[in-house]
C-alpha cells in the first residue's frame, strides 16, 4: 500500500497559446477502468482489460482487489489480467486499503465488501478524508454491515461485512452513481432481489458493465423515477474489456481548442454514453463548432471521435437537469464561459460541494483570481463572459479537475495563470501537460 507523506507542491503556469492542432487520445475513461477492476475481481474467471485508466486513483483501486484476493496485475503487453474469485470470494485484507483521493474507488469498493464477512479499514490521502462517506454507510448499513468511522462519517473507515445480509430497496436521496453502485454491489451477493430507485438518472455504467458480466439486473422506467434490480448470488463471468477514453478527460482539450484562437483539433476514442455528454451537448448549445465522426459500438458503449474548432461561444442557463451527465465537467465549463458573450447560469450544483473539495467555491475563486465576474448561491452559479484578464494564482485544494480547468484558462487568458499544486493531476490524467504541448499549449512549471 501507499502512504500519504508531505511533498512539495508542484506549480504551473500556462501562457496564451496560438493555435491548438492535431489528433489526440486522452486516458481511459475513469468510472469504467475502476468498474472493470471491481467486476473482474468477484468474476469466475480471468478478465483481460485493454486501454485501463492507468492513474494513481485506478491503480489503487488495483492494488485494492489484489488485497482482497483478486490479482490484479499488469502485463509487459500492457494489458491488464484480474483473477476473480467469485462474488463471495473476497477476503479480509492484511492491511487498510489505500484509496488515495478517489471517491469512487472507496465508495463502491464499500459496496463490493458490505455483503461479504469480512473486515477491512479503508483509508485516503487528505482530500478524501474530508468527503462524506455517510451516503454510502446508510444504505449499506441496511445490509447488515457495519461501520466505524471518524468523525462526521469520514476515513479512515473500518468495515464490518455482513454475515447474512438481507436485500433492500433504496431510494436515492441525491443523483449519486456512486451511492446506486454500491448498493447494487452490495445485492449481488445477497439473497433475492436489491433495487436502487433513482429519481433522476445518473451514469448508468455500472448497470451496463453489469449485464456484460452476466449478472442478473433489470432498469424499469417508472413515475417515481428508474428501478434498477440485481438477482443476488448468482456467479459473473469473466470479460475480455476495452476502456474507451474518458470524456471527463476530453473535456480540457475539448473546451482548450474552443476558447484558443485558430484551433482544430481530434480527439479519438471518446465514449459517448448518453449520461456522460451533458458537457459536449451544452458546449454545442452555446456554440461550439463540435462534430462526433466515425461513431461506433465498443464493449456495449457507443464510441466516437470529437472534431473541435475555435468557435464563438454564447451565455445559456444549463439546466439542473444536466447535472447528472456532467458533474466533474463544471470547473472546464465555467472557464469556457468566462470566453463566452454574456451571462453562462448553471444550476443544479450542490453535488460540487463534497467534490474533491469545494469545488463551487474554488472555481469561483479561480474566477475571481483571473478578473472574472461571478454571483452564487448553494447551487448555482453565474459566470460574466467577455474574456478571462489572468494573471492570477488558483489554489486547487488538492483538486485535479481545478488544477487542468485553469492551466486551460490560461492558454487565452490574456496574461499567463497559475496553479498552486499541479501533483494530482496524476489521479486521472498524468501526462495532461505533456499531451497539451505536444498540441500547441504552452504549460511549464
Amino acid at each position: 500500500m501507499t502512504s500519504h507523506t508531505p511533498a512539495d507542491p508542484l506549480p504551473l503556469t500556462s501562457s496564451r497559446a496560438s493555435a491548438l492542432q492535431g489528433r489526440i487520445r486522452v486516458p481511459g475513461d475513469k468510472s469504467m477502468s475502476h468498474r472493470a477492476l471491481m467486476f473482474g475481481a468477484i468474476a469466475i474467471g480471468e478478465t483481460t482489460i485493454r486501454g485501463l485508466l492507468e492513474a494513481e486513483d485506478v491503480i489503487n483501486t488495483a492494488r485494492a482487489m489484489t488485497a482482497l484476493g483478486a490479482d490484479a496485475t499488469r502485463g509487459a503487453d500492457g494489458v491488464w489480467r484480474v483473477q476473480g474469485v467469485g462474488v463471495a470470494g473476497l477476503k479480509s485484507p492484511s492491511q487498510p486499503l489505500d484509496f488515495g483521493n478517489s471517491g469512487t474507488g472507496v465508495r463502491l469498493a464499500m459496496g463490493l465488501m458490505a455483503t461479504t464477512p469480512l473486515t477491512a479499514t479503508c483509508v485516503g490521502d487528505a482530500s478524501l478524508s474530508k468527503r462524506p462517506m455517510g451516503r454510502v454507510t446508510v444504505p449499506l448499513s441496511q445490509f447488515g454491515a457495519r461501520f466505524e468511522t471518524a468523525e462526521g462519517n469520514r476515513l479512515p473507515l473500518t468495515l464490518h461485512g455482513a454475515k447474512n445480509p438481507v436485500p433492500v430497496t433504496y431510494t436515492l436521496p441525491v443523483a449519486s452513481a456512486q451511492v446506486k453502485s454500491a448498493v447494487l454491489l452490495a445485492g449481488l451477493n445477497t439473497p433475492g432481489r436489491t433495487t436502487v430507485i433513482e429519481p433522476t438518472p445518473t451514469r448508468d455504467h455500472t448497470e451496463r458493465m453489469l449485464k456484460g458480466f452476466g449478472a442478473k439486473i433489470s432498469v424499469e422506467k417508472k413515475a417515481d423515477g428508474n428501478h434498477i434490480s440485481v438477482e443476488g448470488q448468482h456467479e459473473l463471468k469473466a470479460q475480455a474489456l476495452d476502456v474507451p477514453g474518458d470524456p471527463s478527460s476530453a473535456a480540457f482539450p475539448m473546451v482548450a481548442a474552443l476558447i484558443t484562437p485558430g484551433s482544430s483539433i481530434v480527439i479519438e476514442n471518446i465514449m459517448l454514453n448518453p449520461t456522460r455528454t451533458g458537457l459536449i451537448d451544452t458546449l454545442i448549445e452555446m456554440g461550439g463548432n463540435i462534430a462526433i465522426e466515425n461513431r461506433r459500438l465498443a464493449g456495449g458503449e457507443e464510441v466516437g471521435d470529437l472534431h473541435v474548432k475555435h468557435s464563438q461561444l454564447k451565455g445559456i442557463t444549463v439546466p439542473a437537469s444536466r447535472a447528472p451527465s456532467m458533474i466533474d465537467e463544471y470547473p472546464v465549463l465555467s472557464v469556457a464561459a468566462s470566453f463566452a458573450q454574456g451571462v453562462t447560469r448553471m444550476e443544479g450544483l450542490e453535488e460540487l460541494r463534497v467534490k474533491e473539495s469545494d469545488r463551487l467555491a474554488a472555481v469561483e475563486a479561480g474566477l475571481h483570481a483571473n478578473g472574472v465576474t461571478t454571483r452564487s448561491g448553494h447551487d448555482w452559479l453565474e459566470v460574466d463572459g467577455g474574456g478571462a484578464k489572468g494573471g492570477g494564482t488558483v489554489v486547487t485544494h488538492m483538486d485535479h479537475r481545478i488544477a487542468m480547468s485553469f492551466l486551460v484558462m490560461g492558454l487565452a487568458s490574456a496574461e499567463a495563470t497559475r496553479v498552486d499544486d499541479s501533483r494530482f493531476i496524476a489521479t486521472s490524467f498524468p501526462d495532461f501537460a505533456g499531451l497539451m504541448n505536444g498540441m500547441g499549449a504552452k504549460i511549464s512549471a
